[in-house]
């Protein structure tokens, strides 16, 4: 009885964190599609990174970073990457590129 119990308690947990997760990501996702649509930039792709205990800067918690490609004038692309911290937005990283016209 007592193994049931954990099992489905364990079962809960992952279902949890699985939710969590695709609701991070689809945050992610918004809000990168949102911080290139006001730059002027093509979105091309998200992809998840790694999971990190402290952020860039030093703080603790739990933060995902996530790469993202954009495209300036639509030949060329180039990436960066943002880090959020539970469905907050921390840091937002664009390397040098061309200005689109």
């Amino acid at each position: 009885m007592i193994s049931n119990l954990l099992l489905i308690v364990l079962f809960v947990a992952a279902g949890s964190l699985f939710w969590q997760q695709r609701k991070q990501s689809e945050s992610a996702q918004r809000l990168i599609h949102n911080r290139c649509e006001q730059l002027g930039l093509q979105l091309l792709s998200v992809s998840r990174g790694r999971y990190r205990w402290r952020s860039p800067e030093g703080q603790r918690g739990w933060f995902t970073q996530y790469h993202f490609e954009f495209s300036a004038d639509g030949h060329d692309h180039y990436e960066g990457q943002c880090w959020l911290n539970g469905l907050r937005l921390i840091r937002f990283d664009l390397p040098a590129h061309r200005l689109p016209m």
